[in-house]
């Protein structure tokens, strides 16, 4: 079994807030994750799935059977099947108000965000589930075997890399030809699917809704929506930049990730990690992938921005904590990084912070007092620090 960071936090809330919302795309682990914890809940523990036609007879009269469960913990899976039932879940909590009553499961979109919000707002807690980060899976896996699966945990664990890749595509079939319609995406899945191709071509750079509209055949609000909806379902990342100084030119565009490196290398149907090495935007997935690993074991207070200027003053990624950056990473798919004076430019814009130059495998140098070349093995434990 892989112990997910996040379990701490889960119990943690669960501890102090009536219902914790588990959210993240389909076969991430939701499921598994509170099923293996059941011996460690509080309470004891109701399953229901609502794709499921016998828990979905059971809530016929939900309000009735929910109130008989109030001393259980009740388990909902598949939220998002049934958003009328954010209300019944208030009014129960309102008349029993204790902690860890229930979780919710669910892949997100707006409207389950938006009814859970209205509906349970002070009564909820948000827990993204990301995929497995390297962190969970080091014991078990380089890094470029996790670079090149990703961290959906089926598509990981696998033996085969043939396999792996047709494991990937049904699951992107799935997404685009029943997930995303279900959440609220009424387009047809051959242009979701085309949305997700073209958007490998742009991972790791700055997003032009405009040209991405142009190469669609639609308005810019309307390529706006589309990227809307695959950010709600988990399935890529807007990374923001941060503003600092109003006397500089600072780039507007957010810059686009897929989360998973593995479903940007299916989607490029790369088959293995030689081909890897070959793609001409390889440095691209590895800047997204290392990005990905970063964030996915961010605190709950801090936010990641980039930081870039017209004049090409940047850093890839910088993590602020209230108002205030506190570090910033610059990421090299090289163990002999050259630093351009960009980045030093950067470091002093955003007050001397210290920065982190993540290669693959060289071996930690300090470049100057306040930067620190590092690799993806010793990435971990200077994350260790920072977040401590």
């Amino acid at each position: 079994m892989i112990k997910r960071n996040i379990t701490s936090e889960l119990l943690e809330l669960l501890a102090i807030t009536p219902t914790v919302a588990i959210l993240g795309p389909r076969q991430i682990g939701k499921t598994t994750l509170v099923k293996i914890l059941e011996k460690q809940f509080s309470r004891r523990t109701i399953y229901l799935d609502l794709e499921s036609p016998q828990d979905q007879i059971k809530l016929k009269d939900a309000e009735k059977y929910l109130a008989k469960q109030d001393q259980f913990l009740v388990i909902i899976d598949e939220i998002q099947r049934m958003p009328e039932l954010f209300p019944l879940l208030r009014s129960l909590i309102d008349r029993n108000r204790e902690d860890g009553r229930f979780i919710l499961l669910g892949s997100a979109s707006p409207e389950l965000l938006f009814k859970s919000a209205e509906s349970l707002a002070g009564r909820i807690s948000y827990l993204e589930l990301q995929p497995l980060h390297w962190g969970e899976v080091s014991e078990l896996y380089s890094y470029y075997h996790h670079w090149f699966r990703g961290g959906f945990p089926k598509m990981l664990l696998i033996e085969k890399d043939s396999s792996f890749l047709r494991l990937m595509n049904d699951f992107i079939k799935t997404y685009t030809e029943r997930d995303l319609p279900l959440l609220g995406l009424n387009i047809s899945s051959i242009t979701i699917r085309n949305l997700l191709r073209m958007l490998t071509s742009v991972h790791g750079n700055l997003l032009n809704l405009s040209d991405l509209s142009r190469s669609l055949g639609v308005s810019a609000p309307t390529a706006n929506n589309y990227i809307n909806y695959l950010e709600n379902a988990f399935l890529i990342r807007r990374l923001y930049p941060y503003f600092t100084n109003i006397n500089k030119r600072i780039v507007k565009m957010p810059k686009v990730y897929f989360r998973d490196s593995g479903l940007l290398h299916a989607l490029a149907n790369i088959p293995n990690m030689e081909t890897l090495e070959g793609w001409q935007f390889v440095g691209h997935s590895w800047e997204g992938y290392v990005v990905q690993q970063i964030i996915a074991q961010l605190p709950f207070n801090i936010t990641p921005y980039f930081y870039r200027t017209a004049d090409g003053t940047e850093l890839d990624l910088i993590l602020v904590k209230g108002i205030a950056p506190f570090v910033g990473f610059e990421i090299k798919y090289t163990n002999a990084p050259k630093l351009t004076k960009g980045t030093y430019i950067a470091q002093k814009d955003l007050g001397n912070i210290p920065v982190f130059v993540v290669t693959p495998s060289a071996s930690d140098f300090e470049m100057t007092d306040s930067i620190t070349i590092c690799s993806m093995a010793t990435l971990q434990g200077h994350l260790k620090v920072l977040f401590e």
